[in-house]
């Protein structure tokens, strides 16, 4: 393996469409044993990350209400380039219906494991960061998970 040719931050609209491109990223908080990250479906919903969870999952207990971290990324390692896309802000539970009935005529993000998931958590952003690394890793050289519609 070879060192890269360039790092580099990318701006924050290139870490919007990044970002809308995908489809799975990790959320990182803390729970009673210690920090955590798993991965979720996701979708963009206005000004925020939402996905779905139990109640009584670590997420689902130990998110509204704290600082979460959410990440989504593309790493292509026969070419040796990659983007990642960190946002920042607090975690708060949707229990609006009308705002509900929004999410879900938008782009609902369906759990792909199996079970009731009806707690829908949504990450506001104060901090919407990323970076690329490779020799072409422009991010419109990047392949994305998904695009949007």
């Amino acid at each position: 393996m070879t060192a890269v040719d360039r790092f580099a931050e990318i701006s924050g609209a290139q870490c919007l469409d990044l970002l809308q491109s995908g489809l799975v990223g990790r959320a990182g908080f803390c729970s009673a044993s210690g920090p955590r990250i798993v991965p979720v479906n996701y979708a963009l919903f206005e000004d925020s990350i939402v996905w779905r969870t139990t109640p009584y999952s670590e997420l689902g207990r130990f998110g509204p209400g704290n600082a979460l971290a959410f990440e989504v990324d593309h790493i292509d390692y026969e070419h040796q380039q990659g983007w990642s896309v960190v946002a920042l802000g607090r975690c708060e539970v949707v229990d609006e219906p009308a705002v509900l009935r929004r999410i879900r005529s938008t782009w609902d993000p369906g759990p792909w494991v199996g079970g009731q998931r009806h707690l829908y958590l949504r990450l506001r952003w104060h901090s919407l960061t990323g970076r690329v690394v490779g020799r072409d890793c422009t991010p419109g050289t990047m392949t994305p998970v998904r695009r949007t519609l």
